[in-house]
């Protein structure tokens, strides 16, 4: 009988404790160059974003002179080349950072592996 109170106690504690360990937001900070930010482009850009989910639309900081825009999104919805090419998408040019130059991420090269 006690091992039975044990266990309707015990399974709850463990369920609830691995459930608070379970990561379910990852906000992070991107800065994306514009080249051509004006008004207009700021405006194109506002509505793509506000339509995107895991994008924080109130942390928008637009800066004309360096043409960019740095916002804040939950990278567990989103990601930061998913923005970039949803700004792309609306005709706004956008730098995307250069690939890897090593390689595909991955995979292995047969004459190096040991």
């Amino acid at each position: 009988m006690k091992a039975g109170v044990v266990f309707k106690v015990l399974i709850p504690v463990v369920f609830v404790l691995a459930a608070a360990g379970c990561r379910r937001t990852d906000v992070r900070e991107v800065t994306i160059e514009i080249p051509g930010l004006t008004e207009g482009t700021r405006e194109t850009v506002a509505k793509a974003l506000a339509r995107h989910s895991g994008v924080e639309k109130d942390s928008y900081r637009w800066d004309f002179e360096k043409k960019t825009l740095t916002l804040r999104y939950d990278s567990m919805v989103t990601a930061q080349t998913n923005i970039r090419m949803l700004i792309a998408d609306k005709g706004v040019e956008v730098k995307f950072p250069p690939a890897n130059p090593s390689g595909r991420a991955g995979c292995i090269d047969s004459h190096t592996a040991e």
